[in-house]
């Protein structure tokens, strides 16, 4: 029997596999933009899917049916997701660095003008405004979502966290269609290149939230939360809130402001 608090994890395939999965889709990705060839990077996804499904049910049994995930191991989890937030939001940083970097001073290769010429914008109060009512929407009813976990209210939780989703996917939806319309493309100049890149970076996030949140309904329905002891459901949250700030920021910077 173990005489501490901490949790000693048995030995896993896990993280080298899923390095390899995302090695895999990563490199997929570069063929599909390359080559337009598609095949490695499904397999890639294909793995990588299937790897966070075990791995993820190990945690599960761990926490909820094996009593591994002390108060101690809980603190430190709950530490680990602060730290991960605090990583990408240093990697969004740098992206909104390039952004104000190349439009508060334009320089002559794209025709000292910001948004270059040629290059027609968005609208910030068509699309992109109707994206922001819907992120703030979810974060708002997932918010009601962990107010009722607290309240030990069941049918409230399941109605809020499956609205969470549905708001989630149609914001994913709805971005889709927006780069279907546009009138520019990544590679026309640092305007379009740092829009795509930060904005797509940003629609991933809200695609793995989305998939986060999927997760925590399973469990949920599956009666794996209590009152005082949900800290999955508290680290997607966290998570949906930083997605949600982050759209912020966006929005106003590159929308509204770069218009």
């Amino acid at each position: 029997m173990n005489n501490h608090n901490y949790h000693m994890v048995n030995k896993s395939p896990w993280p080298l596999l899923s390095s390899f999965s995302v090695m895999t889709t990563m490199t997929g990705m570069i063929m599909m933009l390359s080559t337009n060839s598609y095949w490695l990077l499904m397999v890639g996804i294909a793995t990588l899917t299937m790897t966070m499904s075990q791995w993820w049910r190990d945690m599960i049994r761990e926490s909820t049916f094996q009593g591994f995930h002390t108060t101690k191991v809980v603190k430190n989890a709950k530490i680990g997701m602060i730290m991960f937030i605090l990583s990408e939001i240093m990697f969004f940083l740098s992206f909104f660095w390039a952004y104000l970097h190349s439009s508060l001073s334009p320089n002559i290769d794209i025709g000292m003008n910001w948004p270059p010429m040629n290059i027609k914008s968005f609208n910030p109060m068509n699309v992109p405004m109707l994206n922001t009512i819907i992120l703030l929407s979810s974060g708002v009813s997932l918010t009601w979502a962990h107010s009722a976990i607290m309240s030990k209210n069941l049918k409230q939780a399941n109605k809020s966290i499956k609205m969470t989703m549905i708001l989630g996917i149609y914001f994913s939806l709805i971005q889709w269609y927006e780069y279907y319309e546009a009138s520019f493309t990544i590679s026309d100049s640092i305007y379009g290149s740092t829009f795509f890149m930060t904005t797509g970076f940003h629609g991933m996030h809200v695609i793995i939230g989305t998939m986060f949140i999927l997760v925590m309904n399973f469990r949920l329905m599956k009666l794996q939360f209590s009152s005082n002891h949900h800290v999955g459901f508290e680290c997607a949250t966290w998570y949906w809130h930083f997605v949600d700030v982050v759209w912020l920021f966006l929005y106003i910077l590159m929308y509204w402001w770069g218009n």
